[in-house]
């Protein structure tokens, strides 16, 4: 689906913390203020609802999807104003484990599209951190591709912006916005949130669109902020701090084909095969974990 009407897109920062109802309602907010900002598209961060790392606190708070009074607030605002929310993820009961799920919410307030996280992030990082998102959250299998008004849409959660792949995936099946809305803890960010926005914009001449948590949460975490609205050229429009509001950016769908156009990085691509018979004898590798 393409078009070549403008739209605006907004992203709202959050700080979400344990109280669910609280992060409800600043989520909503958030849409409101964007909106009347003349937003057209608002997209709220990953785990918008909760964040909190004590497991055994946080599993009595989550819900199914039919239940969650997150999900339910922003269709009901998507409803009234009549704009497209993206919400970045929830956390969603599914069975003994929570699936980290991202929705597109059109202007009816319909769910439009879902998508599980793909990658999960299982790591240790220099300064003493260590994260094991598997040990709470199921991964998805599938990357989806949803319609808005002004063209496709590639829905991601975080770690994911890791993995190029998945983008080129995306933008060869015809998206013409990505998005990696996000909880990127503070080291991490300092050091790769920027390049990493920019490079998969630039590699699949798309815009990047990525809402993220910002400061210091309930738990302790520090996460970095810096919602980020990039555009095929890999230009940063609109970029937050750290502090909870709303930045956005008018957005040009045409320039997606004026990128890809300039570097046809997409259609030039071609395959190949690895021949490693001269290089020297290693060890297996593991499989990468995955999410962020």
């Amino acid at each position: 689906m393409t078009t070549a009407t403008t739209f605006v897109a907004a992203c709202a920062t959050m700080r979400s913390g344990r109280d669910v109802l609280a992060n409800r309602d600043a989520a909503i907010a958030l849409v409101r203020e964007a909106a009347s900002g003349g937003a057209d598209f608002v997209q709220t961060p990953e785990m918008t609802s909760l964040v909190d790392r004590n497991r055994a606190e946080s599993f009595g708070k989550i819900v199914p999807e039919a239940s969650d009074p997150t999900l339910a607030g922003l269709r009901e605002v998507a409803r009234e104003l009549g704009i497209t929310v993206q919400i970045g993820s929830l956390a969603i009961r599914n069975g003994d484990k929570v699936a980290n799920r991202a929705f597109l919410i059109d202007p009816d307030g319909e769910i439009a599209a879902r998508y599980d996280k793909v990658h999960l992030f299982d790591v240790d990082l220099p300064n003493g951190e260590s994260w094991r998102e598997s040990s709470t959250y199921t991964g998805g299998d599938t990357a989806v591709l949803a319609a808005t008004p002004w063209g496709d849409l590639g829905l991601t959660i975080c770690y994911d912006v890791r993995f190029p792949a998945l983008y080129r995936t995306l933008a060869e099946g015809g998206a013409s916005f990505l998005s990696a809305p996000a909880c990127f803890t503070r080291q991490t960010g300092e050091a790769h949130w920027h390049v990493l926005h920019r490079a998969r914009a630039i590699e699949t001449g798309s815009f990047m669109i990525s809402a993220a948590q910002g400061g210091t949460h309930e738990d302790g975490r520090e996460t970095f902020g810096h919602s980020l609205i990039v555009d095929p050229w890999g230009r940063i429009l609109a970029e937050s701090g750290a502090e909870p509001g709303v930045v956005m950016a008018r957005i040009d769908p045409a320039l997606v084909a004026d990128a890809r156009g300039r570097i046809p990085a997409l259609k030039n691509a071609r395959p190949f095969r690895l021949d490693d018979s001269a290089a020297r004898p290693r060890p297996d590798l593991r499989p990468l974990a995955a999410a962020e």
